[in-house]
């Protein structure tokens, strides 16, 4: 199982080999892109963990970087810039938070990629989907309780199985108990989306000691689904997330 995903990229054939063999080892998916363009339609329809551009391509390569910080799924990914020169990578520290330096071999991008990696894991886990089906009582007020069942769940929000429609942005309570533990959750919540038979809810206000436990308990089912040197990692590299690191979650 892959940890994230990577965005790569670059029109060079080398980098893009030397990228995608030490992304790999990290269990990061790279989804190549050569063409500027291109680049930037992924960014406004896919959710990445990290986002790597060879400025290589040119004055249009910082567009990608803007167009990450600008992009609602993206704007939290972890972004690098393949610079050529120590002039052009001063010119695009600015908008990315890590910079290779040309020349490229695989000890220089590990040096890079390492302390950036527990970054990337906590982008990953802020955006893991745990496929869990559980009771899920939905509450409204002076309306009839509707009962349903999970498809998945995340720390912003779960998707839901019902044979009940709810409007999009209709405020609800939303009350659940996860696997091996005895307190039910219950969270101010709304309606992101809808489909027939499912539903998206998005959590707006949860206790922080709720908060806490999904996080911990959200971390153990991703790590037990990861390679145990990826786990490794994960362990070294995981802590808690402050409220003030909350972010908006996406759909679920």
């Amino acid at each position: 199982m892959a940890i994230g995903l990577a965005l790569l990229v670059s029109a060079d054939p080398v980098t893009i080999q030397q990228f995608s063999l030490a992304l790999q080892e990290l269990s990061i998916s790279s989804d190549v892109c050569q063409e500027v363009p291109a680049a930037v339609g992924r960014l406004n329809g896919q959710k990445f963990d990290a986002v790597i551009v060879d400025l290589q391509l040119g004055e249009q390569s910082g567009l990608i970087l803007d167009e990450v910080h600008l992009s609602p799924a993206n704007r939290t990914a972890v972004t690098f810039a393949i610079s050529g020169s120590h002039a052009e990578g001063a010119v695009f520290r600015k908008r990315s938070e890590f910079v290779f330096e040309r020349p490229l071999s695989a000890k220089s991008i590990r040096s890079t990629l390492n302390p950036a990696y527990g970054l990337i894991l906590r982008e990953r886990r802020r955006y893991f989907r745990c496929p869990i089906s559980i009771p899920v009582l939905l509450l409204r007020q002076a309306q009839p309780e509707v009962h349903s069942k999970s498809v998945n769940i995340s720390e912003g929000g779960m998707a839901l199985s019902t044979s009940v429609s709810l409007s999009a942005g209709e405020k609800i309570q939303v009350q659940f108990t996860l696997p091996d533990h005895e307190v039910p959750f219950l969270a101010e919540s709304d309606v992101c989306w809808g489909k027939p038979g499912q539903l998206g809810i998005r959590f707006l206000a949860l206790s922080q000691e709720h908060k806490s436990v999904l996080q911990t308990w959200l971390s153990q089912k991703l790590e037990d689904a990861l390679p145990e040197s990826v786990a490794g990692k994960f362990r070294k590299t995981e802590e808690p997330i402050s409220p003030s690191e909350d972010k908006e979650p996406d759909q679920n």
